[in-house]
């Protein structure tokens, strides 16, 4: 199953540019069986995400990017949501796993001064780094591939689409088809994942790039 791990609604992402129905209409067109919505620093699409991928019978799983003092980490199954620069990062990961979470590091290369960079080196308990985010440089992808690789941290991918025309350019395959937000989790700690790209009208999975 192909999912896109870290995407943009508008309603609470004021930098983007899609809606709900938007964002599950081109999944589907892609054959994402699932969609991510991680908006920055807030989890208020949860209840319409909720009510609407119940309407349409797709899985909408919800989850927050959060910036942490360190760097963005995205996460699932935190309750709540934190104000930029407020938390430190291996305290924000903690608490997302004590909650029986899940987290990532987003673009943690990319030149905008919000990725974790050389602090993967130091954090424990990441479920996985972006090494291929779509709106990352591909020099600085791989420098998280080459730190993922280093420090034995899941690799994953994600678009980061704002616009649709960004959606599912990098995807994560996960072996299992979670429907809900538990099993979806589950599936993401399990060290399993994969990440893929968008060639050719089809997903292909990579192992390096």
């Amino acid at each position: 199953m192909f999912v896109d791990l870290h995407v943009h609604e508008r309603a609470f992402s004021l930098d983007s540019e899609m809606t709900l129905a938007q964002i599950v209409a081109r999944a589907r067109e892609m054959g994402m069986g699932g969609v991510c919505v991680t908006d920055h620093d807030s989890l208020g699409i949860r209840e319409e995400a909720a009510r609407y991928s119940r309407e349409v019978n797709f899985p909408i799983f919800v989850g927050v990017e959060v910036l942490t003092v360190q760097g963005d980490i995205v996460a699932f199954g935190s309750p709540y949501a934190f104000q930029p620069r407020t938390i430190d990062a291996q305290e924000f990961i903690n608490y997302v796993h004590c909650n029986g979470g899940a987290c990532f590091s987003a673009h943690p290369f990319r030149n905008n001064q919000r990725g974790l960079e050389e602090h993967l080196a130091a954090l424990r308990g990441l479920d996985g780094v972006e090494v291929l985010n779509g709106s990352t440089t591909l020099e600085a992808n791989r420098t998280a591939l080459e730190y993922a690789q280093k420090y034995g941290i899941q690799p994953l991918g994600a678009s980061d689409a704002h616009c649709l025309s960004q959606l599912g350019k990098y995807v994560t395959w996960m072996p299992e088809e979670p429907k809900d937000l538990e099993s979806f989790i589950r599936t993401l700690r399990s060290g399993t994942c994969r990440p893929a790209i968008w060639e050719d009208g089809a997903f292909r999975v990579v192992d390096t790039f």
